[in-house]
């Protein structure tokens, strides 16, 4: 998935759930940076990717 249809999935998924990132950040173990280092492409961090895919229930 491109860079930028991952950022407005997330976004997406994160407002349907009324979920903010600090949210995702905890339940991922990660700060909420690192985080948007990887929402916004700027860190490779696959793995991470998939688990939020999966934490949002993003296809």
């Amino acid at each position: 998935m491109r860079t930028v249809d991952f950022k407005i999935k997330v976004r997406t998924a994160l407002l349907e759930q009324n979920k903010s990132m600090k949210q995702l950040s905890e339940e991922l173990g990660i700060s909420q940076a690192y985080l948007s280092d990887i929402v916004n492409g700027n860190r490779k961090a696959d793995h991470y990717r998939e688990r939020i895919m999966n934490i949002l229930k993003i296809n």
